[in-house]
């Protein structure tokens, strides 16, 4: 059996030892093979060796410049790090050489977002979610993108979308009680807030949110 299958079905048991061990062996086998080094990498960052792991990243794209996947995961580990400029120019990178995944379009979005440029992560987020409709986080984070460029209503259909696929979104329930607030709709806005609160009692700004409409409907009567 192909060394590199065995080796992530160790990643995928939680065997590091043993994943390290049969990527080193497929190395010395393989040496220009950049699949190898990128596991190996994997496996590095799995255990928390984020230096060495992109060191292993880098001579995977030495070896084959279009090593797509080895950019991804060296993005990942330079947003983990806090070096968004070097996280966005890999993920671009990796997108350039063809990989158009939803995670890969994702972390784009999120590296824009911490460079203030949320503007720019919106279509990002957007392709993201096309891709996998599933993703929740995807989708809440493309849902509080057009609610900052002012598209409420488009905001709100994408936190609706997020309780349909998870009912214990509580942040996706604030949002919308945030959306509800700017149309006036105060009822249902407290239902909103009212509702992360059940999920998650210690959120503040639902908390903040509800006993502002509580203040202002007291002061009406």
């Amino acid at each position: 059996m192909d060394k590199n299958k065995i080796g992530i079905t160790y990643m995928q048991e939680g065997k590091w030892e043993e994943a390290a061990k049969i990527f080193m062996e497929a190395i010395e086998e393989e040496p220009k093979n950049p699949v190898t080094y990128i596991n190996f990498g994997n496996v590095l960052s799995a255990v928390g060796e984020l230096e060495k792991a992109l060191s292993f990243y880098k001579k995977a794209i030495e070896i084959d410049e279009n090593a797509a996947a080895a950019y991804y995961s060296a993005g990942n580990l330079y947003y983990e790090g806090g070096n968004f400029e070097e996280a966005k120019n890999m993920f671009e990178q990796a997108m350039k050489k063809g990989l158009l995944s939803s995670d890969n379009f994702f972390m784009l979005g999120m590296t824009l977002l911490q460079l203030d440029q949320a503007k720019l992560a919106l279509p990002y987020f957007q392709r993201s979610v096309e891709l996998n409709e599933e993703d929740v986080e995807a989708r809440f984070q493309f849902g509080l993108c057009l609610a900052q460029q002012e598209l409420l209503d488009e905001a709100m259909t994408q936190f609706e979308i997020c309780i349909e696929k998870d009912s214990t979104h509580s942040d996706a329930y604030y949002n919308l009680g945030v959306a509800y607030g700017f149309k006036e709709d105060e009822k249902r806005a407290l239902e909103m807030f009212n509702k992360a609160l059940e999920i998650q009692p210690d959120h503040m700004l639902a908390g903040y949110g509800k006993k502002l409409i509580e203040k202002e409907q007291s002061d009406i009567n």
